[in-house]
């Protein structure tokens, strides 16, 4: 027998041994199976998914609650805690989104898939109903099934190598995606917290982010722009690192400040001058009372380096419904000078199949004219709503913030732990509100008192407040 065969036969043993290993592996998995042990896959877990702490805010106020009801089965709980509409969704739209339902029974009227991007004419109604003049058109506007798929598609854009910021508090999103797959630590993102935690945990899955450091309450890979009463709820932007991402909302979740026009031109100048690119949340822009910027275009220079998402939720109570948008600007480029919008698209197009037909039809009711003045009396039933609650904690001596710009109210328990205070709340008033460190370290001491629901409920819960703490 040649060397070659000699080769080929301990080729064949080798794969005959190797296998007989598999199948033993095999054997012994199914042997466990059947002797009552748990049967395990050979797939690994993603390593960035083990970072994230404890749960995600809301979830964790919903075990709470449900296990608080356990303890007080008889209870009428309150919720002003979770930012969810409670208002109806008003007839202008839904009678246009139930047209559009009974036109896809017919021949003339079904259709299948739509453009990814969006329907054109709901495209043309929010470049002139939110952009008027300012120099974005419909092009330049992605329609969505909501701005935080849309920041988490964002993130996916970025990809791990990113840095970012966000501001301190700020909501749970983006908290995912900073590790590189192989756990080097790469660059970092600037989140203005509270509103941030939906930008981190979206970070760290993504693995921008390093390891969660329990004694500061804070990812590595990530700079927190403290954001509180001393500096007006506006960054320090000469004690903020560069970092290649920045997540801002105006007006804040949850703090409910809204940025004047000076600040958000100190943000767009730290951006161009650090190269970076701002995603401003601008979800609650509606709900502005003062005269303060609606959109980061209205800032000179945002184009070449702002990202704009924004909601029908919080307008129009489409929190079900689910539409929103995000703009994109031409002029927004990636260092080697590649359109961002063109990276987005591809993104977009990958991994969705475009908004709800049925759910562009409500957006599209919305920009009518009859449709815009009923979003604007919802809003204004959510603000009645709260200048109730401020009016109710400022005659107990609390000091209050937000409010004026956002359905939401800051309230300062001074040198109190957050949960402490949210579990004081709902052990003796049966009110569930949000901890202010649910957001970001800096929202300790505080709690969040959402607007957002029925009228007789929020009377009823502000009696509450005021028994437990006259």
């Amino acid at each position: 027998m040649g060397a070659g065969w000699g080769s080929r036969w301990m080729g064949w043993v080798m794969v005959g041994v190797t296998g007989q290993r598999v199948i033993a592996r095999q054997k012994e998995r199914l042997d466990g199976v059947r002797g009552g042990r748990t049967y395990k896959t050979n797939v690994s877990h993603n390593v960035n998914m083990a970072k994230l702490q404890a749960g995600y805010l809301f979830p964790e106020i919903a075990r709470r609650r449900a296990a608080h009801l356990l303890k007080y089965p008889d209870a009428q709980v309150i919720s002003l805690g979770i930012g969810d509409t409670t208002e109806p969704i008003p007839e202008v739209i839904t009678s246009a989104m139930a047209k559009r339902t009974d036109a896809l029974s017919t021949l003339e009227g079904y259709s299948g898939y739509g453009p990814e991007q969006g329907e054109k004419a709901l495209r043309a109604a929010i470049a002139s109903t939110f952009y008027s003049n300012l120099g974005i058109e419909e092009d330049d506007i992605f329609v969505s099934d909501g701005a935080k798929c849309d920041i988490s598609r964002l993130q996916v854009v970025f990809g791990a190598n990113v840095t970012m910021a966000v501001q301190d508090p700020s909501y749970p999103v983006v908290s995912g995606s900073c590790l590189a797959s192989k756990g080097e630590y790469l660059t970092k993102v600037a989140l203005p917290c509270p509103s941030a935690w939906a930008y981190v945990d979206s970070s760290v899955i993504m693995g921008q982010t390093g390891q969660f450091q329990k004694d500061v309450q804070k990812f590595e890979r990530i700079e927190y722009m403290k954001c509180t009463p001393e500096n007006g709820f506006f960054p320090d932007l000469s004690r903020v690192s560069r970092t290649d991402i920045i997540f801002f909302c105006s007006p804040n979740n949850p703090t409910g400040a809204a940025a004047n026009r000076e600040q958000l031109t100190q943000l767009v100048k730290f951006a161009k001058h650090n190269g970076s690119i701002i995603v401003y949340d601008s979800a609650y822009a509606m709900y502005m009372s003062e005269d303060n910027p609606h959109s980061i275009f209205e800032i000179p220079g945002a184009k070449e380096v702002a990202i704009e998402t924004s909601s029908f939720s919080k307008y129009a109570g489409f929190t079900g419904v689910r539409l929103g948008w995000t703009v994109v600007p031409k002029e927004l480029l990636f260092s080697d000078g590649f359109p961002v919008a063109k990276e987005f698209n591809r993104i977009v197009c990958t991994c969705f199949n475009g908004a709800s037909n049925i759910a562009q039809a409500g957006g599209l009711a919305c920009l009518s004219p009859e449709g815009l003045k009923a979003m604007h009396e919802v809003i204004g039933f959510y603000k009645e709503n709260t200048n109730i609650i401020i009016e109710t904690f400022e005659s107990l001596g609390f000091k209050v913030y937000g409010g004026k710009n956002a359905p939401y109210v800051w309230v300062h328990f001074p040198g109190r732990n957050s949960w402490d205070v949210f579990s004081e709340i709902l052990e003796k008033t049966h009110v569930v509100t949000t901890p202010g460190s649910g957001f970001g370290p800096a929202g300790d001491g505080f709690i969040r008192v959402s607007a957002f629901g029925h009228r007789s409920n929020v009377l009823e819960a502000c009696k509450r407040f005021k028994q437990l703490y006259k």
